[in-house]
């Protein structure tokens, strides 16, 4: 709701910079996402990126400790694989489709944390492990096409909202093996 009321007090954000002067004031200025909507270079290195060394909220920077935390989670068997690697897979493969950076795309932005934290919880995705791939591939579809074609730079949260409409319908479809279930062939 904030985000579709304020976008830019939502999406501004103070530079990096600013916390490593002496001076209590901060300048602000736009996430790498919100300058490629308008048509910007991003001045930031894929180095900058992996440490957060760039602007935006806690979930948009530092993919080093984002994947981390994966890694730690699927140790853990937290999660599974399914959905995080198939939204990254698909938002790089269709970011090299239609012509843009691959590596920019699932490194800014909420790409990570939405992938990795939000888009696996329980409650909300799909049972069975076709239906995450499924899932996964549909959030990052609907987020590269939210950051391309809609007025909003980010499009993470919006896609893990849609999709999450749509797990009744993948799990009625795709539906996972019961326990002690036999399966028949032939």
């Amino acid at each position: 709701f904030l985000l579709i009321s304020f976008p830019v007090q939502m999406t501004t954000w103070p530079k990096p910079e600013a916390f490593n002067s002496h001076y209590l004031d901060a300048t602000t200025g736009a996430t790498p996402l919100s300058m490629l909507k308008q048509g910007m270079p991003i001045e930031n290195t894929t180095l900058d990126l992996l440490l957060g060394n760039v602007g935006g909220s806690l979930g948009e920077i530092g993919a080093i400790a984002l994947l981390l935390g994966f890694a730690y989670m699927l140790w853990k068997k937290i999660i599974t694989w399914h959905i995080p690697v198939s939204i990254l897979t698909t938002v790089a493969i269709f970011s090299l489709l239609i012509g843009i950076d691959p590596l920019t795309q699932l490194l800014t932005g909420g790409l990570l944390l939405g992938s990795i934290f939000m888009a696996t919880d329980y409650v909300t995705s799909p049972m069975s492990h076709k239906g995450m791939i499924i899932y996964g591939v549909a959030i990052g579809l609907l987020t590269i096409i939210i950051r391309q074609w809609a007025a909003y730079p980010e499009g993470m949260s919006f896609a893990i909202l849609i999709m999450n409409a749509f797990t009744p319908l993948i799990n009625m479809y795709v539906k996972p093996k019961r326990f002690g279930e036999v399966v028949k062939h032939g």
